[in-house]
Order: C-alpha cells, then sequence, then structure tokens
C-alpha cells in the first residue's frame, strides 16, 4: 500500500496576525558599525552616536494549522488554535484518489483555543490499492453566529469628557461598501488620541507592528487594530492605530471604559482616525452588524454621519452592556 499526503494552506478569510521587527544600527567606541534587531543596552550605552532604527516589513504570522497524527497508513488530524479565542475551521479535499474520510469531508469545525481533539481520520476504500490525498482548510475568528441578534449598546470608545466627530458612518461611501465594513464608524481624531473598550470582553488579536498608511488601497492589510470578543460572540475592531501604542494583549479580559491603545494613521486611511465595528462571523464570513452608542443621557442612538460622540464613564445603565 502507498500513501501520498500532501496538506495544502489557504489563509484565514478575514483575520490576520502580523509580527514586524526593527533593525539597529550604531557605531560602537573603536568606530566600528553594527547591524542588529536586538542590541544589548550595554551596546547602546557605549555606542558614540545614538542608533539609527529602522523599521522592517511586518510578516504575516499564521495562528491556525491542521495538523496530522497516527501512522502513515491510518492519519488522522486536528487542529491547534493558537488565538485566545473561538476559530471555525472549514476542511476539504482539494485532491482525493481511493480515499475516504471518517467522519465525510467537507466539514466545518469550532475550535476553542489550544489544541482539539481528533477531528477526522482518512484511509483507503479499497485497502490493498494505493491511495493519496491532499487535504486543504481555511478558517475565520469567532464562533458561527447565523441568527445574531444584538441587545447590547456600546460606550463610545473615547475618554470621558472628549468629543470627536463621526467622518463616515454606515454605509460610507468611501470604505463602508462592503460586508466587513458596511456597519463601521470612523470618529475622527488626532493621532496618538487614547482609545477605550466600548465593551467589555477578552482580547483576542492584537496588530501593533504597521507603520504606513495612506489612500492607496495596497494599504488595506497594514492597519494596527485591536479586537476584542465578548459574552455573545460579537466582536469589536478598533483599527488604523499608532504604532507600537496597544495597552493589551490577546487573552486579557478588559472592562468597558479601559484604555486599550492610541489612534493613529495605518493601514488605508486619508487621515487619522479610529475605525470601529462590531463584526461577527456569519457562516464563514466576517460581516459587520449594526449596533448603538450610549449618549449623554444613558439612551442608545444610532451613529451618524456628522454626529459629535462625547466619551462617557462607564456605569450601570438601563439597556447598555459594561
Amino acid at each position: 500500500m502507498k500513501l501520498s499526503l500532501f496538506i495544502y494552506i489557504l489563509l484565514a478569510l478575514c483575520s490576520f496576525n502580523a509580527v514586524g521587527q526593527k533593525l539597529y544600527k550604531f557605531q560602537d567606541k573603536q568606530g566600528i558599525w553594527h547591524f542588529t534587531d536586538k542590541p544589548t543596552e550595554t551596546e547602546l550605552k557605549e555606542a558614540k552616536l545614538q542608533p539609527e532604527i529602522r523599521q522592517l516589513k511586518v510578516a504575516p504570522k499564521k495562528l491556525v494549522w491542521l495538523l496530522q497524527s497516527g501512522d502513515e497508513r491510518h492519519p488522522q488530524f486536528y487542529i491547534r488554535n493558537d488565538y485566545a479565542g473561538p476559530v471555525e475551521v472549514d476542511v476539504d479535499f482539494s485532491e482525493k484518489d481511493n480515499v475516504k474520510a471518517t467522519p465525510d469531508l467537507p466539514r466545518r469545525f469550532v475550535i476553542e483555543p489550544g489544541k482539539s481533539d481528533t477531528l477526522f481520520s482518512v484511509g483507503g476504500i479499497i485497502e490493498h490499492e494505493a491511495w493519496k490525498l491532499a487535504v486543504k482548510y481555511r478558517y475565520i475568528i469567532g464562533s458561527p453566529l447565523i441568527n445574531y441578534r444584538s441587545s447590547a449598546s456600546y460606550w463610545p470608545p473615547i475618554a470621558p469628557n472628549a468629543s470627536f466627530q463621526i467622518s463616515q458612518a454606515f454605509g460610507g461611501i468611501f470604505s463602508h461598501t462592503d460586508e466587513q465594513n458596511q456597519y463601521a464608524v470612523d470618529i475622527a481624531m488626532p493621532t496618538g488620541t487614547p482609545v477605550y473598550a466600548a465593551r467589555s470582553g477578552l482580547v483576542l488579536e492584537v496588530d501593533d507592528d504597521f507603520y504606513q498608511g495612506g489612500s492607496n488601497k495596497a494599504y488595506s492589510t497594514e492597519a494596527n487594530s485591536i479586537r476584542i470578543l465578548h459574552d455573545d460572540g460579537a466582536m469589536t475592531i478598533y483599527a488604523h492605530l499608532e504604532l507600537e501604542t496597544a495597552q493589551v494583549y490577546p487573552g486579557l479580559a478588559v472592562v468597558a471604559g479601559q484604555k486599550i491603545g492610541h489612534s493613529g494613521n495605518t493601514g488605508f486611511s486619508t487621515g487619522p482616525h479610529l475605525h470601529f465595528a462590531v463584526q461577527i462571523n456569519k457562516g464563514m464570513e466576517l460581516v459587520s452588524v449594526p449596533f448603538m452608542f450610549i449618549n449623554q443621557a444613558g439612551l442608545a442612538e444610532e451613529p451618524l454621519f456628522g454626529a459629535w460622540l462625547r466619551g462617557l464613564v462607564p456605569t450601570q445603565v438601563s439597556g447598555a452592556v459594561k
């Protein structure tokens, strides 16, 4: 019996995690120039000049893996999920010859953080003949919420008593035209403005290493952002944040009104602002959903273009979620 096994990897549909590095250039007391990604404090203190720091291009980081266990004749497959929250994974054959899976593929699995149990196994249909296969998978962050209905309202993600204007609201024609961003809002604010959690939850993703931005769509995947999971499965996203200013990390529980980062101008952006949205996984699709902000009267209202948001201190308000 002969088994040829290949695993093809497809990137996540809508979730992206990245890691960046810096290159340091400095001159020692002997006049020799050094290039390193991790200079020691001693080296920097002894350097004749202040080091020149260059930000290197951010590299993508994969956080969900389809892995094989068992022997070659009876392989089994499981998922390792390095996110702090659940993901949905779609698995199928991209090639098969005299092969069957138990249970049948294609199939979707919801995987909690860490290593899953065995999800499926494969074997030959005709046991004594050669067989081969290739397995592919794709994933998206969050548990599937097909019939999601929200009863939560959100605190404005800005400092108490601060006021900023909504420069693009639901259905904005510049960049809120796709399902991920249809119900997003842009809040105009200077780079470095503190950003606060609009609702309590668990930090799922933090991208903190992007350093470029502009009106070219090539920057679309290069916005620093923070994603927070809430108890009903919805996720808030805070995007275009300033380089290396995140105050949280994946796996951290945060409360409404907690400082999480600083606004910026990274990614596809024409000026400094905060992009805020509530998103769900709608069956392997990341989509935005309508939401309301809590106003000064403690009432929930839809964020409208041109309106001014005023920051509040999260307190117990009827209809609001802390």
